[in-house]
């Protein structure tokens, strides 16, 4: 750390995205904090330059009309002794209905970012129109797949990806009132495996009334972390349940 630089707290924030909001895109829910912030009155260090913005480090992009119990942000203040219940108890009051701080941490310097550090993700997918046995079968079809080749476009050009490595798990859940719930285990990296390429790499082709991120994960020395427990600094408890 430059030590002409001012001192600076780093704080990870986790938070849900349910409801209508889930409608809303990633780059207007960033928007959403960035105002939601600045609201609050606390000091969120500024970018340098023409136009200053606050320093938001985001994960991994939610797709739109998606809902989540699990999202991450990393975010700057000004000072060296920003407390994360001051932060979360401050946001309560601001965000708008659809999304709630559920939990935060302060990191260590030189922590991993968001995009680089998370593995894989938890999905719970409702599906209607079709059965738990049907669901239950092409489960089996799919975990016993040697390859599902997907075709994805990246930076203007046609790549093809092998789906299989980043199937971690897929089971059928629980039944809902409307459907069928299939649970999955995602692999994020090098590039991140969505639930819609799943369902449709595979015959029959199933559609989503509902998809929810569950879960984000981070890999170390073996073991699966949540991200506000990798990287804390000692001196602060993560914070949990906060609405």
């Amino acid at each position: 750390m430059n030590p002409n630089q001012p001192p600076r707290t780093r704080i990870r924030l986790r938070y849900s995205k349910t409801g209508r909001i889930r409608f809303t895109s990633h780059r207007d829910v960033a928007r959403i904090w960035e105002r939601s912030l600045r609201r609050t009155g606390l000091p969120v260090a500024q970018t340098e330059g023409f136009s200053p913005r606050a320093k938001l480090h985001f994960g991994l992009a939610l797709a739109t009309g998606y809902e989540s119990d699990a999202e991450y942000l990393d975010v700057d203040f000004k000072g060296a002794d920003v407390a994360v219940d001051e932060v979360l108890k401050a946001l309560v009051s601001v965000l708008p209905c659809g999304i709630a701080a559920t939990g935060g941490t302060v990191l260590l310097p030189g922590e991993m970012s968001l995009q680089q550090a998370v593995t894989s993700c938890d999905w719970d997918i409702e599906l209607i129109d079709v059965t738990a046995d049907d669901v239950a079968g092409w489960v089996d079809r799919v975990r016993g797949a040697t390859t599902i080749m997907i075709t994805r476009e990246r930076k203007g050009q046609q790549i093809t990806d092998d789906l299989t490595p980043q199937i971690r798990a897929l089971e059928v859940g629980e039944p809902t009132n409307r459907g069928v719930r299939l649970l999955a285990t995602l692999g994020t990296q090098p590039r991140a495996a969505r639930p819609s390429e799943l369902l449709t790499a595979f015959e029959p082709r199933y559609y989503p009334v509902l998809v929810r991120r569950t879960r984000q994960w981070i890999e170390q020395d073996g073991a699966r972390l949540d991200p506000l427990e990798v990287g804390a600094a000692p001196a602060q408890h993560t914070l949990v349940g906060v609405q």
